[in-house]
């Protein structure tokens, strides 16, 4: 099995796919505005250190929303990638994964669908200790998921000395796709920063201004 550079038809490659969400993102972008919902009091792990919004260019230079918006649509292409290598190459690993998805299959998933600039965020937001809630859709997903039907058979030995090569094959692949990825989201630099640029900076601008009419002292 090899993890070496990740390739694909003409057509299909990781450059492709970044091309094409890159110009998804750019698409949303200018439909974008400040949100009026108070601020994460948790650091968002996806974006926080983002070794994709420093090939882009924008590490902390834009709001969370708009920068989730993009490393969700990039964190999606490693996730296909590594899927179709897990289904290639890795079949014990394949078979566990498939083995899990109907074990837990039924209940309901509040996070099922989502568009790609709210996947992986907090599905509910911070408690109030004074007001709580009378439910979540954590909880909701919680409660609703089915009990299973039988025990999964336990893995011998042999399968679980596999399954751990087989897991490290994957990460190993993750990371080559990430890496591959972050060269090719280099060459739209200028796109996203143009973009940035044009609908994201004035909007927060404008922002700053209303601001500081605010805390101007009275006359």
């Amino acid at each position: 099995m090899s993890t070496g550079p990740v390739s694909r038809a003409a057509g299909d490659s990781i450059e492709d796919r970044v091309a094409g969400a890159v110009d998804a993102w750019l698409r949303w972008v200018p439909g974008w505005q400040p949100g009026t919902h108070r601020g994460r009091s948790r650091m968002c792990r996806r974006c926080t250190g983002s070794p994709v919004l420093q090939a882009a260019g924008i590490e902390g230079s834009v709001p969370h929303q708009v920068a989730h918006a993009l490393t969700s649509r990039m964190q999606r292409i490693i996730d296909r990638a590594v899927d179709e290598y897990t289904e290639r190459e890795l079949p014990h690993l394949q078979a566990e994964l498939s083995g899990e998805q109907l074990w837990n299959t039924g209940g309901y998933e509040p996070g099922a669908g989502l568009d790609p600039e709210y996947d992986g965020l907090d599905l509910d937001p911070d408690t109030d200790d004074e007001q709580p809630f009378l439910f979540t859709l954590a909880g909701l997903a919680e409660e609703t998921r089915p009990e299973p039907p039988l025990p999964r058979p336990p893995l011998s030995a042999e399968e679980k000395r596999q399954l751990v090569r087989e897991i490290e094959l994957a990460d190993r692949f993750a990371d080559d796709a990430g890496r591959q990825l972050c060269f090719a989201i280099t060459e739209h630099r200028d796109r996203i920063r143009a973009a940035v640029e044009r609908f994201v900076e004035p909007q927060i601008q404008a922002m700053l201004e209303e601001l500081s009419r605010h805390l101007e002292p009275p006359r």
